[in-house]
């Protein structure tokens, strides 16, 4: 039995070995693009609890140079869910949404765009206090989530060879023939 575990942890490693498989951030240049990214973000709590929490994803590098600049604008939203039969709320929906915009410095012109949600439910106690901390902790979960879907775009998107940015739009002409709309 011993021998059919080792041969198959062995023919296993070769597959992987022979089908190119590389893992994301082993690719050349993504821990160190990632850690060179400046991130401005919105005043307020949560805007405040994403900066850290993607500084800490990214690696921030505080002592080189950045490579990029990223703003970030957030959308906040809570929905009651479970209301009880004296119409009062015991579970809530707290949705999280930023749009980030990934700037090349020093020149600025755009590299990346994207936008990230997340939602997330959290319980409301009927302490106030209880409650306060409860829609707080929901807040640095739903940070702390887009935060790390920002970096596994941004890993995947500098691990394909970080496509740059056109500043003109690509055009593509119509085709001659088959085309319905020209007369």
């Amino acid at each position: 039995m011993r021998r059919f575990l080792v041969l198959a942890a062995a023919c296993g490693a070769l597959t992987l070995a022979g089908c190119g498989f590389t893992p994301l951030y082993a690719q050349p240049g993504v821990v160190s693009n990632l850690a060179a990214i400046d991130v401005t973000a919105p005043g307020g709590r949560t805007g405040f609890l994403l900066r850290q929490h993607l500084d800490d994803a990214f690696a921030k590098n505080r002592t080189g140079p950045a490579k990029y600049a990223m703003r970030l604008s957030l959308s906040e939203a809570r929905y009651p869910r479970g209301i009880r039969t004296d119409n009062v709320a015991t579970r809530y929906e707290y949705v999280l949404t930023a749009d980030y915009t990934l700037a090349n410095l020093p020149a600025g012109d755009i590299a990346k765009k994207g936008r990230v949600r997340v939602e997330l439910t959290y319980d409301s106690a009927d302490q106030p206090y209880a409650s306060i901390a409860a829609q707080q902790d929901a807040e640095d979960r739903g940070a702390e989530e887009v935060a790390r879907r920002i970096q596994l775009e941004l890993a995947a998107w500098l691990a394909t060879g970080e496509p740059k940015a056109s500043k003109t739009p690509t055009v593509v002409p119509p085709k001659a023939a088959g085309n319905p709309r020209k007369g």
